[in-house]
């Protein structure tokens, strides 16, 4: 089975807020092996960089000012992940970015059907205990003494890692036969998360009627505390 782990950097949280994306790394599993295949990119995103994202990453606005635009990437970006399932860690954030970009541009999102998050991967592995990036690192052993900074494409391999580790902890790089029980696991955690629609919210206020109702009843109480 063909796997695509990825991450993202972005300015920001909220791409509704006018938050875009800056960099994304993708890494090609087949079997929960690694295949050597890449997708990395930085975007020009054609807005400042707030201090703090800038510290999480690094980049600036002039390192990136001459990167492409995500328009000119975005089909070489289609045509890499294709139809696999997309992993990738806080899944709904990645994924958030990605379809506020492709919505920019007029394309089609990228279905959440497709979503695996090593998040609710980790919450049912190890239930109550840490759940970032780095703790999941440190709990397998993962080597992450080179991440200084977050990168995409570097968080992309050390979550490959730890995906391997949280579906059956078999050595990247080995052909070995696939575990049920981690395919089992996904397949569980992907049928919690896929995309469903949810119902407006109910209008709260009280009607002119019950109004009048809790104004009467106010009417009956004698020397009220709110009058004194």
């Amino acid at each position: 089975m063909r796997e695509i782990i990825f991450d993202t950097e972005t300015t920001g949280l909220d791409p509704q807020g006018g938050d875009r994306l800056v960099e994304i790394g993708c890494i090609e599993m087949v079997n929960r092996v690694l295949t050597g295949e890449v997708f990395h990119a930085y975007f020009n995103p054609e807005r400042d960089m707030p201090a703090a994202a800038e510290a999480v990453h690094g980049l600036s606005i002039a390192f990136l000012s001459d990167k492409p635009l995500f328009a000119a990437k975005a089909d070489e970006f289609l045509a890499f992940i294709g139809d696999s399932p997309l992993v990738a860690h806080n899944a709904g954030f990645d994924f958030g970015f990605i379809n506020a970009e492709l919505a920019m541009i007029g394309r089609e999102p990228v279905s959440r059907d497709r979503m695996v998050d090593t998040v609710a991967l980790a919450r049912v592995r190890h239930p109550g205990a840490k759940n970032s990036l780095d703790a999941l690192c440190t709990r397998y052993g993962i080597d992450r003494s080179h991440r200084t900074k977050h990168g995409a494409l570097l968080d992309a391999e050390l979550l490959a890692q730890v995906y391997v580790e949280l579906t059956g902890g078999r050595q990247i790089g080995l052909e070995l036969a696939a575990d049920s029980t981690g395919d089992a696991l996904v397949a569980s955690v992907v049928s919690t998360t896929r995309e469903r629609t949810f119902r407006p919210a109910r209008p709260h206020a009280a009607s002119t009627e019950e109004l009048t109702a809790h104004a009467a009843f106010l009417e009956t109480i004698k020397s009220p505390l709110w009058t004194e």
